[in-house]
C-alpha cells in the first residue's frame, strides 16, 4: 500500500492530508494559535470540587474550566501532588525520582474530596480537546510519548504493545527496557520498537527524560494556570505515531516547515529522510495531489460510492447515524449477493469516513437488510478488517435483530466538519438569475467600459465552455464582430468550473479586472 502525507501550510493553519493508494483517509487541521492540544502538560489550579460527579473542575487558562474525573487521576495521585508542591516551592532540586519517596496509592472507589482540596495546584495533561460546549478533559497520569517508548513518571511498570505478537521479541524488549529504565519511571514499549537495538531505545529515553526535566524547570516557582510542555506540532506528532516503512512520500509546501519535518525525520528515521519533498510549484499543493477534489466529494451529508450506492450521514448530540442506500444498481442478478456487495462496499467507505471526519462516540449503521446468516458474519468480519487501520480505539458489535451495527470510537478532538456547499455565483443564493438571453449584452457592455478605461491593455475573457462555443460560432462570429468594432482581438477561454452565465475579464498578466 502506498502512503503519502501532503502538508499544506498557510499563515493561520497547517492542513495535513494522509493518502493511502491516492485515496484520502485522514485530514488534520491545526491552527497556529491553538492553545490546547491532546498531550499538552499544564500546571492547573482546582477551581471547584463536585462530589456528586466525583470530579473536579480545573483552571488551565481555557475560557471553560477543564474536567478531571476521579478515574483519570490515577493511583499515584498523591505522589504527583507531593512532587508538584515540592518542585513549585523549590524544595525539590532534581527531576530524577531516585531519591523521591513515593506516597501510598489512592483507592479506585475513593471520593474526589478525600484526595483534592479547592485552590490546590495540580499537574495535569490534556486527554481530550474542548468539544462543543465542553471544556478540555484532563488526566493526572502523565505520559511523555516517543516513537518507540512512552515514559510514565511515578510508576515502575514496563508494558509491551499487544501488537508485538512474537513471544521472544516481547521478552527481549522487556529485558532491554528494564535494564535502561530510571527508578520510579515506567515505560510502555510501542509497536515501532519491534527489532530495535538498545542504543535506539536508550537515545529516545534520554530525549524523553530531557522533556521531563523541562517540565521540572518550568514548575520551579510557577504560578497556575501555566503550560509546561507542548505536544509536538501536528505534522511531527502524526509522523511520530504513524510513520513506517510503507510511507512513500511526504510533501510540504512551506520551506520552513519542510526543514522542520526533515530535521524531525533525521532524528526518528534517518534512512527515510529522502522521502520528504518540497513542493515548489505555483499550483496549490492540495490541487496538485487531488486532495481538494476528494475533500469536496467526501464531506457533506451524502457520500457516493463508485457503484452508485451512497451513504447518508446524520449527526445528533448523542450519536451519529449512517444509512446505507443501494441507489438503483441492485436489481440485476442474485439479489442476496448484490445486497452483500453493496454492504461490503459501504463498510469500506464507512471505515474511511470515520477516520476522515474523525467521528467519535456512538455510531449506528443501518445496512441494507440481509437474510443469509453467512453474509451477516462476512460483513462483520470485513468491517473489523477495514477498521484495523484506524488508530483510534473502537469497538464493533455484531448486527442487531433489526440489522443495525453499533460502533463506538474514541473521541479526543472535535469532529472535522467541512461545508462543501457553495453559494451559487449566478444567483448569489436567491434562486433566480437574470434572463440568460441578455448574457451577451452584459458581456458587451462590460467590454466597452473596459476598453474606454484602459484602451491599451490586453484582454482575456473567461467563460463557461458553452458560452465560449457560442461566442466563437458562425462567420462572422461574435468575437470577430468585437474585433471589427473595437480593433482589438479579445481572447476567449473556457473555464469548466464556471457557472453557465458566469464570466470574468483578465488582463495580460491574468489579473482579474474587477468592474
Amino acid at each position: 500500500m502506498e502512503k503519502e502525507l501532503i502538508i499544506n501550510s498557510t499563515p493561520t493553519e497547517v492542513e495535513i492530508a494522509l493518502l493511502e493508494d491516492s485515496k484520502l483517509v485522514e485530514i488534520h487541521y491545526q491552527k497556529t494559535n491553538t492553545n490546547f492540544t491532546v498531550g499538552d502538560i499544564f500546571l492547573g489550579r482546582i477551581r471547584k470540587l463536585m462530589p456528586g460527579l466525583n470530579a473536579a473542575f480545573v483552571d488551565i487558562g481555557h475560557k471553560k474550566d477543564a474536567f478531571l474525573h476521579y478515574t483519570d487521576m490515577g493511583p499515584k495521585l498523591r505522589s504527583l501532588l507531593k512532587y508538584t508542591e515540592e518542585t513549585v516551592s523549590a524544595k525539590n532540586t532534581t527531576h530524577q525520582l531516585e531519591s523521591f519517596k513515593m506516597e501510598p496509592e489512592i483507592i479506585k472507589t475513593g471520593k474526589v474530596d478525600q484526595v483534592l482540596n479547592k485552590k490546590q495546584p495540580i499537574l495535569v495533561q490534556v486527554l481530550k480537546e474542548p468539544i462543543s460546549t465542553k471544556g478540555p478533559r484532563l488526566s493526572c497520569e502523565i505520559t511523555i510519548p516517543g516513537r518507540y517508548l512512552v515514559l510514565t513518571p511515578f510508576t515502575n511498570v514496563v508494558a509491551v504493545s499487544k501488537k508485538i505478537s512474537n513471544a521472544d521479541e516481547r521478552k527481549r524488549l522487556r529485558v532491554l527496557v528494564e535494564s535502561i529504565r530510571p527508578k520510579n519511571f515506567g515505560l510502555i514499549v510501542r509497536t515501532a520498537a519491534e527489532g530495535k537495538k538498545v542504543a535506539d531505545l536508550h537515545e529516545e529515553l534520554m530525549m524523553m527524560m530531557s522533556k521531563w526535566e523541562q517540565v521540572f524547570k518550568q514548575l520551579h516557582k510557577a504560578k497556575p494556570p501555566m503550560k509546561l510542555l507542548s505536544e509536538l506540532d501536528k505534522a511531527s506528532s502524526i509522523l511520530r505515531d504513524i510513520l513506517n516503512d510503507s510511507f512513500n512520500r511526504i510533501v510540504v509546501n512551506d520551506r520552513e516547515l519542510y526543514y522542520n519535518v526533515k530535521n524531525f525525520m533525521s532524528s526518528i528515521a534517518p534512512d527515510q529522510v529522502k522521502i520528504v519533498k518540497h513542493h515548489r510549484s505555483n499550483k496549490p499543493i492540495f490541487d496538485t495531489y487531488g486532495v481538494t477534489r476528494q475533500i469536496k466529494s467526501s464531506f457533506g451529508k451524502t457520500a457516493t460510492m463508485p457503484s452508485g450506492a451512497y451513504l447518508v450521514i446524520e449527526h445528533t448530540e448523542a450519536m451519529h447515524v449512517i444509512d446505507v442506500n443501494s441507489g438503483h444498481k441492485v436489481a440485476s442478478g442474485d439479489q442476496a449477493e448484490a445486497v452483500l456487495a453493496v454492504n461490503l462496499e459501504a463498510a469500506e467507505e464507512i471505515a474511511r469516513q470515520l477516520r476522515l471526519r474523525d467521528i467519535g462516540g456512538i455510531i449506528i449503521v443501518d445496512f441494507i437488510d440481509m437474510r443469509v446468516a453467512e453474509h451477516k458474519r462476512a460483513l462483520i468480519k470485513k468491517m473489523r478488517d477495514f477498521m484495523k487501520k484506524d488508530r483510534a480505539q473502537h469497538t464493533i458489535l455484531p448486527l442487531s435483530k433489526f440489522g443495525l451495527m453499533q460502533i463506538t470510537r474514541q473521541r479526543v478532538r472535535p469532529e472535522v466538519k467541512i461545508n462543501t456547499a457553495e453559494v451559487c455565483p449566478a444567483c448569489n443564493g436567491t434562486g433566480k438569475i437574470n434572463p440568460s438571453i441578455l448574457l451577451t449584452d452584459d458581456i458587451q457592455r462590460d467590454l466597452q467600459f473596459i476598453l474606454q478605461s484602459r484602451p491599451n491593455s490586453t484582454l482575456n475573457l473567461m467563460v463557461h465552455p458553452y458560452v465560449q462555443a457560442f461566442l466563437k460560432k458562425g462567420l462572422p462570429s461574435m468575437q470577430m464582430r468585437w474585433y471589427m468594432k473595437h480593433f482589438k482581438w479579445i481572447k476567449i477561454q473556457a473555464k469548466s468550473d464556471y457557472q453557465l452565465n458566469e464570466y470574468r475579464f483578465f488582463d495580460g498578466n491574468l489579473d482579474e479586472i474587477r468592474l
